[in-house]
């Protein structure tokens, strides 16, 4: 995503047909940079857009008029943190990890705002963001920091998601066994 980018939307869709329909009509509404479109389990379909808040604005409303019930969740983020971006684009970081924090949602529009709500909250690294394949359309996100703020940031990113509804879970591992971060890192 371009640097000069200050929001991020998705919308997800219980249809692929009309999450496909409807990121056309987002591309054609206005000035946005797509991040990604593309199917996730159970047969949902995410589009995630970028640009500045106005452009995404009108895209995301857009893709969000012909959907109707279709639309299983959203979200428009003006002024996103860009560790979220950067784990959205799929570039994972190779940082060391305290403790480990992690937020589970029932949907992956749901995580990346809970992921944008617990960064911003406290001084942590985000360190991965996974959006629905093989989770069974839920999502989940891993940060880092020390004890104090992982803690404080689990509790923002939960109170986003709980908020919708869509939080499964959040936990804070203190000193996580290196051998454990390996495998799920």
């Amino acid at each position: 995503m371009r640097e000069d980018s200050r929001a991020v939307g998705m919308l997800e869709f219980t249809s692929i047909a009309a999450g496909m329909d409807a990121s056309d009509r987002m591309v054609k509404a206005a000035s946005i940079e797509p991040v990604f479109f593309k199917t996730v389990c159970p047969g949902k379909f995410l589009a995630c857009v970028a640009g500045d808040v106005a452009a995404v604005e009108a895209s995301m409303e857009a893709g969000r008029a012909g959907a109707g019930p279709l639309v299983a969740d959203w979200f428009l983020l003006p002024n996103i943190h860009p560790d979220v971006t950067t784990a959205l684009g799929g570039v994972g970081m190779d940082i060391p990890v305290e403790a480990l924090g992690i937020l589970e949602t029932y949907s992956a529009a749901s995580i990346v705002a809970a992921a944008d709500a617990a960064v911003k909250a406290a001084r942590v690294r985000l360190l991965d963001i996974r959006l629905a394949m093989g989770l069974g359309g839920k999502g989940y996100t891993l940060f880092t920091g020390d004890v104090a703020a992982v803690e404080a940031s689990v509790e923002a990113g939960a109170r986003s998601a709980a908020e919708a509804g869509l939080l499964v879970g959040k936990v804070v591992i203190p000193r996580p066994a290196e051998a454990f971060c390996r495998q799920v890192l």
